[in-house]
């Protein structure tokens, strides 16, 4: 037993070293992994990370669009919820108005803002009721889409947004790099003008939400703010172009709509302004009228005429 106590004696630090570096060495590569992560972030986001770089399904890049209507259908019905208990809290203010107004604790001007929200409260139950017709016809037509793109013979809901976001920077590009149009129309490519300026940040939203590739992982809300943003794309470069094509600089050219109104305004003015110059006429004429009467009555009255 002498030479195992002294193998013992002369080689016990061994193990208390070993388990020391081995503890060392776990804390390092612990150290390591925390590093490789951003601030503030755990390996239960970097496992959301991965899974969020995961390429999507067919099935689902296939619905996606179907998905994502049916979620915005979703949404219009909640407006639609919300848009009614706001009608029925208005009306309450309405018959709460015209209680104190009875017995004379309130105004008449307290009765009309109270009719004024509750009629505001039912124009908005009215737009959100049309806007969930639209979203059922949106609805059907990803339905009536689905079987098209499972066969094929239609693109993947991504990569036709992909396309009407490439279409529009296209035509966008052909401003700045064809020498005509950039001096035909030199407000297309001045980021002062306020046109410009609003295609232009319409053009940083959508490239903000625009996914990585058609095979990304999306979620329908995503695309449903992807194909937002490319549609406000799509609306602010025609009024900076219908804008600049039209020679007005910054002024949009009027809707059908937009342009009715205006000339029914037009002509509101017009009438004001004849029936003004015909009461000041009329004013002036019964005072001339007037003053010739006087006139007459003090000289008959005069003895000396």
């Amino acid at each position: 037993m002498e030479p195992l106590l002294a193998l013992i004696a002369d080689w016990w630090w061994i193990a208390p070293a070993a388990a020391g570096a081995g503890t060392v060495g776990w804390i390092g590569v612990r150290g390591t992994r925390r590093r490789a992560l951003p601030a503030g972030a755990s390996t239960t986001d970097r496992a959301t990370r991965a899974w969020a770089n995961r390429p999507m399904s067919k099935s689902a890049a296939r619905r996606l669009e179907l998905d994502a209507t049916l979620l915005d259908l979703q949404t219009a019905r909640h407006a639609v919820t919300r848009g009614r208990a706001e009608v029925k809290i208005a009306d309450a203010e309405v018959m709460r108005a015209q209680a104190e107004r009875a017995a004379s604790r309130a105004s008449s001007d307290v009765v009309g803002a109270a009719r004024a929200r509750l009629a505001a409260a039912q124009r908005e139950l009215r737009a959100a009721s049309a806007e969930i017709r639209a979203r059922r016809a949106a609805v059907r037509a990803a339905k009536a889409m689905l079987p098209a793109i499972r066969a094929g013979s239609a693109p993947l809901p991504v990569a036709r947004l992909f396309a009407e976001h490439d279409a529009i920077l296209q035509r966008w590009m052909a401003y700045e790099t064809d020498p005509a149009l950039a001096i035909d129309f030199p407000t297309m490519s001045d980021s002062r003008s306020p046109l410009t300026a609003e295609f232009l940040r319409a053009q940083e939203r959508a490239q903000w939400l625009r996914p990585s590739s058609t095979a990304a992982r999306l979620e329908p809300a995503d695309f449903l703010a992807y194909r937002d943003a490319v549609r406000a794309l799509h609306h602010a470069f025609e009024r900076a172009e219908r804008a600049a094509r039209h020679g007005r600089g910054d002024r949009p050219e009027a809707e059908p709509a937009e342009a009715w109104g205006w000339m029914t305004s037009e002509w509101a003015e017009q009438a004001q302004r004849a029936l003004t110059w015909s009461m000041e006429n009329m004013g002036r004429a019964a005072s001339k009228s007037w003053t010739e009467r006087q006139a007459k009555r003090a000289r008959k009255n005069d003895p000396n005429a």
